[in-house]
Protein backbone atom coordinates (compact mmCIF):
# COMPACT_ATOMS: atom_id res chain seq x y z
CA UNK A 1 0.00 0.00 0.00
CA UNK A 2 1.25 3.46 -0.66
CA UNK A 3 3.47 5.47 1.71
CA UNK A 4 1.15 7.54 4.77
CA UNK A 5 -1.84 5.80 3.28
CA UNK A 6 -4.99 6.33 5.24
CA UNK A 7 -7.43 5.35 2.93
CA UNK A 8 -8.71 1.86 3.68
CA UNK A 9 -11.73 2.20 1.22
CA UNK A 10 -13.24 4.30 -1.51
CA UNK A 11 -16.68 4.84 -1.95
CA UNK A 12 -18.04 4.44 -5.55
CA UNK A 13 -20.61 7.00 -6.55
CA UNK A 14 -22.21 4.37 -9.60
CA UNK A 15 -24.08 5.91 -12.28
CA UNK A 16 -26.84 7.76 -10.48
CA UNK A 17 -28.44 8.44 -6.89
CA UNK A 18 -32.23 7.77 -8.18
CA UNK A 19 -33.88 4.67 -6.69
CA UNK A 20 -36.02 4.07 -9.66
CA UNK A 21 -32.79 4.71 -12.19
CA UNK A 22 -30.84 2.14 -9.84
CA UNK A 23 -33.59 -0.42 -10.10
CA UNK A 24 -33.94 0.56 -14.16
CA UNK A 25 -30.06 -0.21 -14.88
CA UNK A 26 -30.27 -3.42 -12.24
CA UNK A 27 -32.80 -5.38 -14.50
CA UNK A 28 -30.96 -4.00 -17.99
CA UNK A 29 -27.36 -4.87 -16.57
CA UNK A 30 -28.80 -8.27 -15.32
CA UNK A 31 -30.11 -9.09 -18.65
CA UNK A 32 -27.13 -8.32 -20.32
CA UNK A 33 -24.85 -9.97 -18.32
CA UNK A 34 -26.98 -13.38 -18.33
CA UNK A 35 -26.90 -12.99 -22.00
CA UNK A 36 -23.37 -12.87 -21.84
CA UNK A 37 -22.51 -15.74 -19.99
CA UNK A 38 -25.05 -17.58 -22.30
CA UNK A 39 -24.01 -16.71 -25.61
CA UNK A 40 -20.06 -16.59 -24.58
CA UNK A 41 -20.37 -20.07 -22.60
CA UNK A 42 -22.66 -21.74 -25.42
CA UNK A 43 -19.75 -20.92 -27.98
CA UNK A 44 -16.96 -22.67 -25.70
CA UNK A 45 -18.89 -25.62 -25.35
CA UNK A 46 -19.87 -25.70 -29.55
CA UNK A 47 -16.76 -25.42 -30.23
CA UNK A 48 -15.17 -28.25 -27.75
CA UNK A 49 -18.08 -30.93 -28.19
CA UNK A 50 -17.64 -30.32 -32.56
CA UNK A 51 -14.86 -32.27 -34.33
CA UNK A 52 -15.49 -30.04 -37.28
CA UNK A 53 -14.68 -26.58 -35.48
CA UNK A 54 -11.11 -27.96 -34.34
CA UNK A 55 -9.31 -25.25 -36.78
CA UNK A 56 -7.71 -22.53 -34.84
CA UNK A 57 -10.07 -20.41 -35.62
CA UNK A 58 -12.80 -21.48 -33.17
CA UNK A 59 -9.94 -22.54 -30.94
CA UNK A 60 -8.93 -18.58 -31.09
CA UNK A 61 -13.10 -17.65 -31.00
CA UNK A 62 -13.76 -20.37 -28.05
CA UNK A 63 -10.65 -18.81 -26.29
CA UNK A 64 -12.12 -15.34 -26.58
CA UNK A 65 -15.70 -16.10 -25.62
CA UNK A 66 -14.30 -18.00 -22.37
CA UNK A 67 -12.29 -14.72 -22.02
CA UNK A 68 -15.46 -12.69 -22.51
CA UNK A 69 -17.08 -14.65 -20.48
CA UNK A 70 -14.55 -14.14 -16.99
CA UNK A 71 -13.91 -10.90 -17.90
CA UNK A 72 -18.06 -9.85 -17.55
CA UNK A 73 -18.17 -11.83 -14.46
CA UNK A 74 -14.78 -9.81 -12.73
CA UNK A 75 -17.43 -6.66 -14.04
CA UNK A 76 -20.47 -7.16 -14.17
CA UNK A 77 -21.88 -9.26 -10.55
CA UNK A 78 -20.34 -6.94 -8.57
CA UNK A 79 -21.75 -3.68 -10.57
CA UNK A 80 -24.98 -5.39 -10.82
CA UNK A 81 -25.21 -5.85 -6.76
CA UNK A 82 -24.19 -2.05 -6.08
CA UNK A 83 -26.93 -1.05 -7.56
CA UNK A 84 -29.10 -2.20 -4.75
CA UNK A 85 -27.39 -0.79 -2.44
CA UNK A 86 -27.72 2.71 -0.67
CA UNK A 87 -23.67 3.13 -0.31
CA UNK A 88 -21.36 1.69 -2.34
CA UNK A 89 -17.51 1.25 -0.88
CA UNK A 90 -14.92 -0.86 -1.87
CA UNK A 91 -11.60 -1.72 -0.31
CA UNK A 92 -8.96 -1.29 -1.11
CA UNK A 93 -7.66 -4.82 -1.71
CA UNK A 94 -10.74 -5.43 -3.45
CA UNK A 95 -10.23 -1.71 -5.81
CA UNK A 96 -6.77 -3.58 -6.98
CA UNK A 97 -7.95 -6.98 -7.45
CA UNK A 98 -10.94 -5.40 -9.88
CA UNK A 99 -8.18 -3.33 -11.62
CA UNK A 100 -5.62 -6.17 -11.55
CA UNK A 101 -8.27 -8.65 -13.16
CA UNK A 102 -9.78 -5.86 -15.72
CA UNK A 103 -6.44 -5.47 -17.14
CA UNK A 104 -5.46 -8.80 -17.22
CA UNK A 105 -8.49 -9.93 -19.25
CA UNK A 106 -8.53 -6.89 -21.28
CA UNK A 107 -4.92 -7.42 -22.18
CA UNK A 108 -5.31 -11.65 -23.05
CA UNK A 109 -8.35 -10.03 -25.37
CA UNK A 110 -6.11 -7.81 -27.39
CA UNK A 111 -3.94 -10.57 -27.91
CA UNK A 112 -6.33 -13.11 -28.93
CA UNK A 113 -7.93 -10.31 -31.51
CA UNK A 114 -4.30 -10.02 -32.99
CA UNK A 115 -3.93 -13.85 -32.81
CA UNK A 116 -7.07 -13.99 -34.87
CA UNK A 117 -6.52 -11.50 -37.35
CA UNK A 118 -3.22 -13.41 -38.09
CA UNK A 119 -4.60 -16.77 -38.31
CA UNK A 120 -7.35 -14.81 -40.94
CA UNK A 121 -4.17 -13.68 -42.54
CA UNK A 122 -2.36 -17.16 -43.41
CA UNK A 123 -5.96 -18.77 -44.16
CA UNK A 124 -6.94 -16.56 -47.30
CA UNK A 125 -3.33 -15.22 -48.10
CA UNK A 126 -1.81 -18.44 -47.78
CA UNK A 127 -4.21 -21.01 -47.44
CA UNK A 128 -2.52 -24.46 -48.92
CA UNK A 129 0.10 -23.93 -46.61
CA UNK A 130 -2.63 -23.05 -43.45
CA UNK A 131 -2.79 -26.00 -41.71
CA UNK A 132 1.65 -26.02 -42.01
CA UNK A 133 1.79 -23.00 -39.89
CA UNK A 134 -1.43 -22.63 -37.93
CA UNK A 135 -0.12 -25.77 -36.13
CA UNK A 136 -1.16 -26.58 -32.64
CA UNK A 137 2.11 -25.61 -30.69
CA UNK A 138 1.61 -21.83 -32.95
CA UNK A 139 -2.09 -21.57 -31.43
CA UNK A 140 -0.75 -22.54 -27.85
CA UNK A 141 2.43 -20.07 -28.23
CA UNK A 142 -0.41 -17.60 -28.97
CA UNK A 143 -2.45 -18.13 -25.37
CA UNK A 144 0.99 -18.14 -23.49
CA UNK A 145 1.45 -14.99 -25.21
CA UNK A 146 -1.60 -13.95 -24.07
CA UNK A 147 -1.43 -14.78 -20.52
CA UNK A 148 1.90 -13.26 -20.40
CA UNK A 149 1.20 -9.98 -21.79
CA UNK A 150 -1.97 -9.31 -19.80
CA UNK A 151 -0.37 -10.30 -16.61
CA UNK A 152 2.58 -8.19 -17.21
CA UNK A 153 -0.21 -5.38 -18.81
CA UNK A 154 -2.10 -5.38 -15.18
CA UNK A 155 0.83 -6.13 -13.06
CA UNK A 156 2.10 -2.69 -14.18
CA UNK A 157 -1.32 -1.29 -13.36
CA UNK A 158 -1.49 -2.66 -9.92
CA UNK A 159 2.04 -1.89 -8.99
CA UNK A 160 1.50 2.15 -10.10
CA UNK A 161 -1.51 2.57 -7.79
CA UNK A 162 0.47 0.74 -5.06
CA UNK A 163 3.23 3.19 -4.54
CA UNK A 164 0.62 6.34 -4.42
CA UNK A 165 0.29 8.20 -1.12
CA UNK A 166 -4.09 8.61 -0.39
CA UNK A 167 -4.12 10.81 2.29
CA UNK A 168 -7.90 12.53 1.82
CA UNK A 169 -10.26 12.20 -0.52
CA UNK A 170 -11.24 8.67 -1.36
CA UNK A 171 -14.81 9.12 -3.69
CA UNK A 172 -14.74 7.73 -6.79
CA UNK A 173 -16.84 9.09 -9.42
CA UNK A 174 -17.74 5.52 -11.33
CA UNK A 175 -18.96 2.52 -10.82
CA UNK A 176 -15.40 0.00 -10.45
CA UNK A 177 -11.83 1.13 -9.67
CA UNK A 178 -9.51 1.93 -12.52
CA UNK A 179 -6.08 3.82 -12.94
CA UNK A 180 -7.13 7.35 -14.04
CA UNK A 181 -9.79 7.70 -11.08
CA UNK A 182 -7.25 6.63 -8.51
CA UNK A 183 -4.32 8.56 -10.17
CA UNK A 184 -6.95 11.49 -10.01
CA UNK A 185 -7.49 10.97 -5.81
CA UNK A 186 -3.97 10.40 -5.20
CA UNK A 187 -2.43 13.03 -3.09
CA UNK A 188 0.55 13.83 -5.18
CA UNK A 189 2.02 15.11 -8.66
CA UNK A 190 1.07 12.01 -11.39
CA UNK A 191 2.13 13.88 -14.24
CA UNK A 192 5.33 11.07 -14.81
CA UNK A 193 3.35 8.23 -14.05
CA UNK A 194 0.24 9.70 -16.05
CA UNK A 195 2.53 10.03 -18.79
CA UNK A 196 3.54 5.91 -18.36
CA UNK A 197 0.31 5.10 -17.82
CA UNK A 198 -1.08 6.42 -21.27
CA UNK A 199 2.22 4.58 -22.89
CA UNK A 200 1.10 1.51 -20.85
CA UNK A 201 -2.50 1.69 -21.99
CA UNK A 202 -2.69 4.18 -24.78
CA UNK A 203 0.02 3.32 -26.66
CA UNK A 204 -0.58 -0.10 -26.45
CA UNK A 205 -3.87 0.32 -27.59
CA UNK A 206 -3.44 2.92 -30.74
CA UNK A 207 -0.63 0.61 -32.17
CA UNK A 208 -1.98 -3.02 -32.04
CA UNK A 209 -5.37 -1.07 -33.63
CA UNK A 210 -3.53 0.66 -36.52
CA UNK A 211 -2.01 -3.39 -36.75
CA UNK A 212 -4.76 -5.16 -36.82
CA UNK A 213 -6.25 -2.73 -39.16
CA UNK A 214 -3.28 -3.11 -41.63
CA UNK A 215 -3.43 -6.37 -41.54
CA UNK A 216 -6.99 -6.78 -42.49
CA UNK A 217 -6.01 -4.06 -45.10
CA UNK A 218 -3.58 -6.73 -46.80
CA UNK A 219 -6.19 -9.83 -46.46
CA UNK A 220 -8.77 -7.81 -48.36
CA UNK A 221 -6.52 -6.16 -50.59
CA UNK A 222 -5.42 -10.14 -51.77
CA UNK A 223 -9.18 -10.86 -52.40
CA UNK A 224 -9.00 -9.39 -55.60
CA UNK A 225 -7.14 -13.32 -56.78
CA UNK A 226 -10.30 -15.39 -55.37
CA UNK A 227 -13.31 -16.68 -56.95
CA UNK A 228 -16.44 -14.56 -56.05
CA UNK A 229 -18.03 -17.11 -53.54
CA UNK A 230 -13.82 -17.01 -51.49
CA UNK A 231 -14.20 -13.06 -51.79
CA UNK A 232 -17.90 -13.29 -50.10
CA UNK A 233 -16.79 -15.88 -47.26
CA UNK A 234 -14.02 -13.82 -46.68
CA UNK A 235 -15.38 -10.97 -46.45
CA UNK A 236 -18.02 -11.98 -44.48
CA UNK A 237 -15.37 -13.71 -41.70
CA UNK A 238 -13.20 -10.23 -41.95
CA UNK A 239 -16.12 -7.67 -41.19
CA UNK A 240 -17.13 -9.95 -38.56
CA UNK A 241 -13.50 -9.67 -36.75
CA UNK A 242 -13.30 -5.72 -37.97
CA UNK A 243 -16.29 -4.92 -35.75
CA UNK A 244 -15.43 -6.33 -33.62
CA UNK A 245 -11.34 -4.48 -32.93
CA UNK A 246 -13.81 -1.11 -33.75
CA UNK A 247 -15.91 -2.14 -30.46
CA UNK A 248 -13.23 -3.07 -28.37
CA UNK A 249 -10.02 -0.42 -29.29
CA UNK A 250 -12.08 2.64 -29.90
CA UNK A 251 -13.47 3.12 -26.30
CA UNK A 252 -10.18 1.77 -24.83
CA UNK A 253 -8.15 4.83 -27.17
CA UNK A 254 -10.35 7.56 -26.37
CA UNK A 255 -10.01 6.26 -22.31
CA UNK A 256 -6.49 5.56 -22.05
CA UNK A 257 -4.46 7.45 -25.15
CA UNK A 258 -4.88 10.95 -23.22
CA UNK A 259 -3.73 12.78 -20.18
CA UNK A 260 -5.34 11.69 -16.50
CA UNK A 261 -8.56 13.49 -16.41
CA UNK A 262 -12.56 12.73 -15.89
CA UNK A 263 -15.03 13.24 -17.79
CA UNK A 264 -18.82 12.04 -17.59
CA UNK A 265 -18.76 10.58 -20.47
CA UNK A 266 -16.33 7.99 -19.39
CA UNK A 267 -18.47 5.32 -17.27
CA UNK A 268 -20.89 5.13 -20.34
CA UNK A 269 -17.51 4.30 -22.57
CA UNK A 270 -16.48 1.81 -19.60
CA UNK A 271 -20.04 0.25 -19.37
CA UNK A 272 -19.61 -0.05 -23.65
CA UNK A 273 -16.40 -2.07 -23.45
CA UNK A 274 -16.91 -4.12 -20.31
CA UNK A 275 -20.16 -4.55 -20.44
CA UNK A 276 -22.23 -4.67 -23.74
CA UNK A 277 -18.75 -5.52 -25.92
CA UNK A 278 -18.48 -9.13 -24.37
CA UNK A 279 -21.70 -9.71 -24.89
CA UNK A 280 -22.07 -8.33 -28.75
CA UNK A 281 -18.80 -10.85 -29.27
CA UNK A 282 -20.63 -14.20 -29.58
CA UNK A 283 -23.44 -12.30 -31.19
CA UNK A 284 -21.11 -11.06 -34.09
CA UNK A 285 -18.87 -14.14 -34.68
CA UNK A 286 -22.29 -16.53 -34.50
CA UNK A 287 -24.22 -14.88 -36.81
CA UNK A 288 -21.46 -14.39 -39.33
CA UNK A 289 -19.70 -17.82 -38.57
CA UNK A 290 -22.72 -19.89 -39.10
Amino acid sequence: MGQNNNVSEFILLGFTQDPTGKKALFVIFLLIYIVTMVGNLLIVITVIVSPSLGTPMYFFLASLSLMDAVYSTAISPRLIVDLLRDKTTISFTACLSQLFIEHLFGGVDIVILVAMAYDRYVAICKPLHYLIIMNRRVCILFLVMAWAGGFAHALFQVLVVCKLPFCGPNIIDHFGCDTYPLLLLACTDTYSIGLSTIINNGAMCIVIFILLLFSYGIILSSLKNHSREGRRKALFTCSSHITVVFLFFVPCIFMYARPVSSFPVDKTITVFYTVVTPMLNPLIYTLRNS
